[in-house]
């Protein structure tokens, strides 16, 4: 008699912040400006500008109220800018938080103070970094490859995330990344 071996694939579940999360599905729109494309999961801003919109960005669906997690992970594959914003979480009126990478591959939040969270040389080409933040009632907790939370203010009411490149206001366009893995949970 034979038998047959069933393999269940596990749940997905939220490498950050503690407690049990749910899966939910985010739809999300294409978003080109400039010299921006997509292709998959691939944001390139192919000139050199330093003034004008620049964008390549997936802009995922609003949600309200709760507790939201995004997970994901961005390779930046070659890079001639400055200042290029890779991550981005709305509230009602502007951004709460925007992760950008400058010319000598730091990792720095363009808001609340353009804090540094990674140091030069962290977000070199080819290496994979993985981003966790969580929002939660005005509250931002942000995670980059594990390790202790960084945790800014924020404002109350809907969000929404984006990933991808944008040129921030004092940048200089030109990244080719990918993101992978994009993950949202709820609790």
């Amino acid at each position: 008699m034979a038998g047959s071996l069933v393999l269940a694939a596990p749940a997905a579940t939220a490498q950050e912040g503690g407690g049990s999360w749910k899966n939910f599905s985010n739809s999300f729109s294409p978003q080109e400006r400039g010299c921006g494309s997509i292709s998959g999961d691939r944001f390139r801003l192919t000139c050199g500008s330093s003034s004008g919109d620049q964008r390549a960005e997936r802009r995922y669906k609003e949600y309200c109220g709760g507790t939201h997690q995004f997970q994901g992970s961005f390779r930046i594959n070659t890079m001639s800018g400055d200042k290029i914003s890779l991550k981005q979480t709305f509230g009602p009126s502007d951004a709460d938080f925007m992760l950008a990478v400058t010319s000598g591959r730091s990792l720095y939040s363009v808001r609340n103070g353009k804090k540094t969270l990674r140091p030069d040389k962290f977000a070199t080409n080819g290496r994979t970094i993985r981003v966790n933040t969580v929002y939660s009632g005005g509250k931002h907790q942000i995670w980059i490859n594990g390790g202790t939370p960084i945790t800014i203010g924020g404002n109350g009411g809907c969000h929404y995330d984006k990933v991808g490149a944008y040129r921030t206001e004092s940048g200089r366009a030109g990244i080719d990344v990918s993101w992978t893995g994009i993950h949202f949970y709820t609790r």
